[in-house]
């Protein structure tokens, strides 16, 4: 007999904590995890969505209620965009459409693969899609969205379930893969970040966003009222903006909501900039951003179905498996020299094994690890989640629609 617990809000956030909390606790006993920057959302979140997987098992079944994962999802991407002056994007500009297209290039490759190996493991070439672009750059939402065009077109059976499995099968190894392939790439070429590894950046420069955990941050309560007014008005514009946009029927592109509250934080912080009427606190921005982004990953990682993941047939593990080899050694080789061979570009291919195996809150999870232990990189910050949250879902669009014409003929 299964028994479904019902998790209250409160103490959905009470255990998101805790979560945090298990993750610092073994990354500081366990030298390894520490050494090549395993995300304490993830070390915790694997803790807990085991025992809960443990506890499936036995016909237990818990259920949080997390209806504050997706503002804190945006209040982070709000402060991404926060921390985006018009300096900023200027000077990286050209470098994000570098990226874009190291992405593009990637997302070709990973379906190549997937559809390679399906043929040769003897499964519908579909299934190699499903377990490439569409749930790995992709992520949950685009995988179930293309289940259904699987199960309805084409008359795949299961196709929700495998793309659900190959999401969370990502998600997770695109969180311990980013942090030490970036971390073997700075020590091998002695990269060093321009602001310097102490804890104190604030000091010298404190228009810099770090989302570093370390930071020694100056803030008070006026500042922090201030600044969470502000994220909080980039969350309540996004679902306007959103609203303003679909209006002209462009509906289709599924924009994020967090992407409208990253735009709605950049015009602020611009505007502010430009008029000289508010000085936005970007220590405090820092704070904020560092938490939202620990609590929305805790909740992520801990409400995880690993059972799922048992049921991904041999064939799909085998896919999935070169798959992260794959993203390993395309981050390790391609994304880190053709992006510049600098530190920046180090941790712009640990936030690139997040995404391309997860979701964007992954890479930037990998990429606040790193900065934590080796320096700030703002242009990583900036370049990364503009990318992953929004342009490399129109390419990957653009790349299965020219698959499914392909394996159509």
């Amino acid at each position: 007999m299964n028994t479904t617990i019902q998790i209250d809000a409160l103490e959905s956030l009470l255990i998101a904590i805790f979560v945090l909390f298990i993750g610092r606790l073994i990354n500081n006993k366990v030298t390894v995890l520490r050494q090549y920057n395993i995300p304490e959302p993830i070390v915790g979140g694997l803790v807990v969505a085991s025992i809960i997987t443990v506890c499936h098992q036995y016909g237990y079944n818990f259920t949080f209620k997390l209806d504050i994962q997706d503002v804190l999802m945006q209040m982070f991407f709000a402060t991404v965009g926060l921390a985006a002056s018009f300096k900023l994007l200027i000077k990286g500009g050209a470098r994000v459409f570098l990226f874009l297209g190291v992405a593009t290039v990637f997302i070709i490759l990973q379906n190549l693969v997937g559809v390679s190996l399906a043929k040769v493991l003897g499964i519908d070439p579909l299934l190699g899609l499903l377990t490439g672009s569409i749930t790995l750059t992709g992520g949950h939402g685009t995988g179930a969205a293309w289940s259904q065009t699987f199960a309805s077109e084409y008359g795949l059976s299961n196709t929700l379930e495998l793309a659900m499995a190959s999401a969370t099968f990502g998600l997770v190894m695109g969180g311990i893969i980013g942090g030490p392939i970036a971390q073997r790439l700075i020590n091998k070429h002695k990269l060093k970040s321009e602001f310097g590894e102490s804890a104190n950046h604030h000091i010298a420069h404190p228009d810099l966003v770090t989302y570093s955990e370390h930071e020694e941050d100056r803030i008070n309560a006026k500042s922090t009222i201030e600044v969470l007014f502000i994220l909080l008005l980039c969350v309540a514009g996004a679902s306007h903006l959103k609203e303003f946009v679909d209006s002209f029927g462009i509906s289709s592109l599924r924009i994020p909501l967090f992407v409208y509250s990253l735009f709605v934080g950049v015009l602020i912080t611009n505007i502010c900039e430009t008029t000289h009427a508010y000085k936005i606190k970007k220590e405090t921005v820092d704070v904020i951003g560092t938490i939202s982004l620990s609590l929305f990953l805790a909740m992520a990682l801990m409400s995880l179905k690993l059972w799922e993941l048992l049921d991904l047939a041999l064939p799909m593990l085998v896919i999935l498996f070169a798959q992260t080899v794959l993203m390993g050694l395309y981050a390790y080789f391609i994304t880190f020299r053709v992006m510049g061979s600098s530190y920046d570009a180090a941790v712009i291919a640990g936030g690139h094994c997040g995404f391309g195996m997860g979701a964007t809150p992954t890479a930037v999870m990998n990429m606040g690890a790193l900065v934590t232990r080796n320096g700030p990189s703002p242009q990583a910050f900036m370049i990364v989640p503009i990318v992953g949250a929004f342009f490399i879902d129109i390419t990957n669009l653009f790349v299965l629609q020219g698959f499914l014409g392909f394996l159509a003929k």
